[in-house]
C-alpha cells in the first residue's frame, strides 16, 4: 500500500457548523433540520465489536455506492430513505464540504426506527451454522437435519436479530420480534426481507457473487416502511465469490472476514485496544471490497 493510499483513508470527520447526531463504527450522521440526516461512510472497519486502529481505503466509497446501487435496483420494492447523493444538491451549509464528501455520503429523509435488524439468511454460516448445529434450527427456524456448513437452504429464512448499541446483536425469533414490533408491522419487515434478499440474490448471482447472508434495517416515514441505512453490502452481508463456492466448510469472501481471520492468526484476545493491521491486510481487504463493487454494478467506483 502507498504512503498516499493510507493517507486516503478516512477515519474521523470533522464538519464546522454541522452537528453530529450519531456516530457509529462505521458511520457518522449529521442532523440537517427536523427532517434530513446527512450519512457520511468512514474507512473505519470493526471486528468482534471493536473498531480498528488501521482504516481501509475507499471502503467508505464502497459501501455508500453499493447501497446507491441496489436502492435504485429495489425501488419499485419498497421505498427507501435516499433524497441525493450529489454534492452539488446539498444544501448550502454542506456543499462546502463536497470535495470531503463525494462518493461517500447520502443525503437521506429521516425516518422513525424499528428496534429491530432485519436478517435473511440463505445459506448456512456464521451464527447460524452454530445455532444449527446446536440445536437442528435457527432462530426457530426449524431446519432440515444433515445441512453442511456454507450449504444453500431449501428457501431463505428470516431471522431477526436485536440492536445493540454496544457488543453483539442478538438473534430473537420472530415471535419474540412481535414483542417489539406490531405484529402486523412485523409480518410485513418480514415479507419485505425476504422479497428484497430474492430479488438482489437473483441479481447477485448472475454476477457471480452469493449472497449468503443480510441484514436490513426499517423505519417509518410519510411513505410508509422505508428501507434505510446501508443495503447489501460487504458490511451488512456475506458476500462469496460463486466460482468458489464449496460447501462443506467456509467460504472465500469478499466482506471483512479476510480481516477477522487475520485477527484469529494473530490470537488476538478480542479485548480492546484494537490492533493496527498490516498495510498489506489492509491493502488486500480494499481490493476486495472494491472488487465486490465493481464485480455486482459493472462500474468502477467514483474516488
Amino acid at each position: 500500500m502507498t504512503t498516499d493510499l493510507l493517507d486516503s483513508v478516512l477515519l474521523q470527520t470533522d464538519f464546522p457548523g454541522l452537528e453530529l447526531f450519531a456516530s457509529g463504527k462505521v458511520r457518522d450522521v449529521y442532523r440537517l433540520g427536523s427532517d434530513h440526516l446527512l450519512f457520511v461512510a468512514t474507512d473505519r472497519i470493526s471486528a468482534f465489536d471493536y473498531v480498528l486502529a488501521t482504516g481501509i481505503p475507499q471502503k467508505g466509497r464502497v459501501l455508500t455506492q453499493i447501497s446507491l446501487f441496489w436502492f435504485d435496483f429495489l425501488r419499485d420494492v419498497v421505498p427507501n430513505h435516499l433524497i441525493t447523493a450529489g454534492t452539488n444538491q446539498y444544501p448550502a451549509e454542506v456543499r462546502q464540504f463536497a470535495n470531503q464528501l463525494r462518493g461517500r455520503s447520502m443525503l437521506v429523509q429521516r425516518a422513525e426506527m424499528f428496534p429491530v435488524e432485519c436478517v435473511v439468511r440463505g445459506y448456512l454460516s456464521g451464527s447460524g451454522w452454530k445455532e444449527y448445529k446446536a440445536n437442528g434450527n435457527v432462530c426457530g427456524n426449524k431446519l432440515p437435519s444433515g445441512l453442511r456448513e456454507s450449504e444453500q437452504l431449501p428457501e431463505p429464512i428470516f431471522t431477526p436479530a436485536t440492536k445493540a448499541a454496544t457488543g453483539h446483536d442478538e438473534n430473537i425469533s420472530f415471535e419474540q420480534m412481535t414483542r417489539l414490533v406490531d405484529p402486523q408491522d412485523a409480518r410485513q419487515l418480514r415479507d419485505l426481507s425476504l422479497a428484497i434478499y430474492s430479488k438482489a440474490a437473483a441479481l447477485a448471482r448472475e454476477k457471480g457473487i452469493i449472497i449468503a447472508d443480510t441484514k436490513f434495517e426499517f423505519g417509518r416515514t410519510a411513505a410508509g416502511i422505508t428501507l434505510a441505512d446501508e443495503v447489501l453490502t460487504p458490511d451488512s452481508s456475506r458476500f462469496w465469490p460463486a466460482d468458489k463456492y464449496s460447501p462443506g466448510m467456509a467460504q472465500q469472501s469478499f466482506d471483512k472476514q479476510y480481516v477477522r481471520d487475520f485477527l484469529e492468526e494473530i490470537r488476538w484476545n478480542k479485548l480492546p485496544p484494537a490492533p493496527a493491521l498490516p498495510a498489506e491486510v489492509a491493502r488486500k481487504t480494499s481490493e476486495k471490497y472494491v472488487e465486490a463493487y465493481r464485480q455486482l454494478t459493472g462500474r468502477e467506483l467514483d474516488v
